[in-house]
């Protein structure tokens, strides 16, 4: 776009940049000039300086209040160092001095291709940003509860502080993910997230594997290592299952949280880091603090930021959004083709208790990709090979299998059974429901909603 309120030089311009294949939109003064902008996709403004009502610099920063990857030119006729320096204050990318003839032709049109190649590579620099970005923010965080909500909102809260994060949860909820969250949306996500799983590795060899150690600190120890705190020195590192770790280290860890500082094992000399942690845990340490198992004082050094994430069979709105995640990541993984799932294998997924969580969904979605290969999976199919369930009781107790069963989602599903024949025998009426299973209709309200009983039929 060329604004100029003289009509010589905004036409001159105008066949200039036409003449070479740009599509040129023309205004007289700021008041177009934005009016263009609100409503085009504009790759530059060249815009004068002297001009009615609103100047050419102003209108330049009305410009990038819009879109800040905007590349402005100013165009002046009274050239000056002063006017220059003034025009790239006000965020110009560059400036011309009139009077255009012919000898300048190939100037305006060189630096009306830098701008335009700027504004192009500006926006791809962008986009390849977001892109890092939303692929760390949400990566595998699938669902829109409003429990999943609530804990990405506190996430991005707390994420470009450098405050301890402690994130609780059952096993399988995606713990790990929420740390990789919180790093890489952090001023540190340049810099290292370091993993240790405390529950993973033998006690002897934690303290070595957190802190490092030095030649001849112990048996085998033939060489000088650096220790995780050390990889992790700028970034951030995440101790997860930290309910494991013995209150021996404990207390060295303390002392990080404390001065970030320790002594690799074997060595006298104080080593100082600077990394953000985050623990996380599936353990009520609270209960543990009880027990002496852990101490009360890295508790609350933990605890600062406290995070839960919620098991799935809270967050089951979720169950749907899930399964198709995974179905096209596995099928594309695995060179399958799966259409989907029939409404009743969704029902039955969403009533399941799901005591491994996320990551129990994730496994029985793989096993009936690799299973079934192509089409849709029906009831029948899922039944098959959901090992960790038993078929709904005909009458009376069901059997134990061999195998066990889970008492909690065996129990729910009876309800459910019982809730729907109710619901059923009185023609979906929920006061006779209430009155045939002697419940308050509240109370029948509340495990229809808990238990997602379809009641639309």
């Amino acid at each position: 776009m060329v604004v100029d309120d003289e009509e010589l030089y905004r036409r001159a311009l105008e066949r200039i940049l036409a003449r070479v294949g740009y599509t040129v939109h023309t205004a007289r003064d700021a008041g177009e000039a934005m009016a263009v902008v609100s409503g085009q996709n504009l790759d530059l403004v060249l815009t004068d300086v002297k001009m009615p009502g609103i100047n050419g610099l102003e209108l330049v920063r009305q410009v990038h209040d819009v879109d800040p990857d905007l590349p402005c030119i100013v165009i002046t006729g009274y050239g000056s160092a002063e006017s220059s320096v003034d025009a790239l204050q006000a965020g110009a990318f560059w400036y011309l001095e009139k009077p255009f003839d012919q000898n300048h032709l190939d100037v305006v049109r060189a630096l009306v291709e830098q701008a335009i190649e700027y504004r192009r590579l500006k926006t791809e620099n962008r986009m390849l940003q977001n892109q890092l970005l939303s692929r760390y923010r949400f990566e595998s965080i699938i669902g829109h509860s409003s429990a999943l909500r609530r804990v990405l909102e506190t996430v991005e809260k707390v994420a470009d502080s450098d405050s301890t994060v402690l994130v609780t949860g059952e096993s399988g909820t995606g713990k790990e993910l929420i740390a990789r969250a919180i790093h890489y949306n952090s001023r540190r996500a340049d810099r290292m997230l370091v993993t240790v799983n405390c529950g993973a590795i033998p006690e002897e060899l934690l303290e070595s594997e957190l802190f490092g150690h030095v030649r001849g600190a112990f048996t085998n120890a033939v060489s000088h290592r650096e220790g995780r705190f050390t990889v992790a020195n700028g970034g951030s590192i995440f101790l997860d299952e930290i309910g494991d770790m013995s209150p021996n280290l404990q207390v060295k860890l303390l002392r990080v949280l404390q001065d970030q500082t320790f002594e690799p094992v074997g060595s006298s000399k104080t080593e100082k880091v600077d990394v953000r942690v985050i623990a996380a845990t599936n353990q009520n340490l609270e209960q543990a603090i009880r027990e002496r198992r852990f101490r009360q004082d890295l508790f609350y050094r933990l605890n600062v930021i406290p995070i839960e994430v919620p098991p799935l069979r809270e967050r089951r709105e979720d169950v749907a959004l899930l399964i198709q995640h995974f179905l096209d990541k596995l099928n594309q993984e695995k060179g399958k083709s799966v259409d989907g799932f029939s409404k009743a294998a969704i029902d039955r997924l969403y009533r399941h208790d799901w005591p491994g969580n996320v990551r129990e969904l994730e496994n029985l979605v793989e096993r009936l990709v690799v299973m079934s290969g192509e089409g849709e999976i029906d009831v029948e199919q899922l039944e098959a090979h959901f090992l960790s369930s038993a078929p709904p009781p005909a009458s009376g107790a069901p059997r134990l299998p061999e195998t066990g069963l889970s008492f909690n989602e065996v129990v729910d599903r009876f309800e459910a059974d019982l809730i729907e024949q109710a619901l059923e025998r009185t023609g979906w009426n929920k006061n006779r429901a209430a009155q045939l299973l002697e419940l308050n209709r509240t109370t029948l309200i509340e495990k229809i909603k808990k238990k997602g009983i379809d009641v639309d039929k």
